[in-house]
């Protein structure tokens, strides 16, 4: 498939994804027959027809004969295959996409001195920052205790996916998260994407797992900036918590992820009750802490190479992992 079909693989993939009975056609048959059906979801004409567009011009457009429909027809078929807001978003970017580009490797992200000062000294909230690309940049310390995934180095999409510990901390939300971080970075590197990272992050996963390879295939597009996560955590039990992931200024894709509990509520003292044992234990391993800041600080480099080459380290669950969004809640923090 050549780089120029991008948008007759969104169609495609959306097509598929329709049920038919969702546009008040007989899943039995197509658009006023009783024929059997052969397709998961919608078929070409059927598409075509809720469009107001030919089958034949539609066909073009799946084949990647043409690429730049106009705003009006990607309205319509945006429409027809029933995409939200941020879906529709997406697919006017495909249809105006200009020549792709060579992928190329952008400069390592960093985290301006102001907000990693901010991070690492709350104690109230779990915090920490995340790329473009779901790789957590800084975390204060009660991050990295809620969730040992939410630590310098590690990138949230791959632990999602690679790590068993995380599937056992979500349980039965696991699907719903990992549906959440696949769209939220599809949302994020947008359809114009070519970086050489993002391409080699994908390409891992996609080889070493086949949910995310469906996932990924599905073209889901769904940025999350608040919602509701439930961790079971081996120290202070079943925690409910919210969590918000602020847009960070001047830093294109970074986001400020916040985990916090309602005052007063169980999950308030449990999580107070582990901010205490996180530092505590912090103050104590301080003195052997070349630079005192304990995990998720300055010290907490994992070795990875953020914004460069994914370096999984020597086992699944080094250089992955995930948080908001991939943080885990409604695909709490991608």
């Amino acid at each position: 498939m050549s780089d120029s079909s991008d948008l007759g693989v969104y169609l495609r993939a959306r097509r598929d994804l329709v049920s038919p009975g969702a546009v008040g056609i007989d899943a039995a048959g197509a658009v006023g027959t009783g024929g059997r059906r052969r397709v998961p979801g919608l078929r070409r004409e059927e598409v075509a027809l809720l469009a107001g567009i030919s089958s034949e011009y539609y066909l073009r457009l799946e084949r990647g004969r043409d690429l730049h429909p106009s705003p009006q027809v990607v309205d319509a078929l945006a429409r027809a295959l029933l995409l939200d807001e941020d879906a529709t978003a997406y697919l006017h970017g495909l249809a105006g996409q200009r020549p792709r580009r060579r992928p190329v490797r952008r400069r390592a992200e960093r985290v301006g001195a102001g907000l990693e000062q901010f991070v690492l000294a709350r104690t109230d909230v779990a915090a920490f920052v995340q790329g473009r690309y779901q790789d957590v940049l800084v975390a204060n310390v009660l991050a990295t205790a809620l969730s040992p995934w939410q630590a310098k180095g590690v990138n949230l999409l791959q632990a999602t996916f690679l790590d068993p510990g995380v599937r056992a901390m979500y349980g039965d939300q696991w699907p719903r998260i990992a549906e959440g971080v696949v769209a939220s970075v599809r949302a994020l590197a947008g359809p114009e994407n070519r970086d050489a990272y993002l391409e080699r992050l994908v390409g891992e996963l996609s080889v070493r797992s086949e949910e995310f390879r469906a996932l990924w295939a599905r073209h889901d597009v769904r940025p999350r900036t608040s919602g509701s996560a439930v961790l079971r955590h081996p120290q202070v039990g079943e925690l409910s918590l919210r969590y918000e992931k602020l847009a960070v200024p001047g830093a294109d894709g970074q986001r400020l992820v916040l985990f916090h509990a309602v005052p007063g509520s169980p999950a308030a003292d449990a999580l107070a009750l582990l901010s205490h044992l996180a530092y505590e234990g912090t103050a104590r391993r301080a003195p052997d802490t070349p630079d005192g800041n304990g995990p998720g600080g300055e010290g907490a480099d994992t070795g990875r190479d953020v914004g460069g080459s994914v370096d999984t380290g020597p086992g699944p669950a080094t250089g992955t992992a995930p948080g908001p969004d991939s943080g885990m809640g409604d695909g709490a923090a991608t």
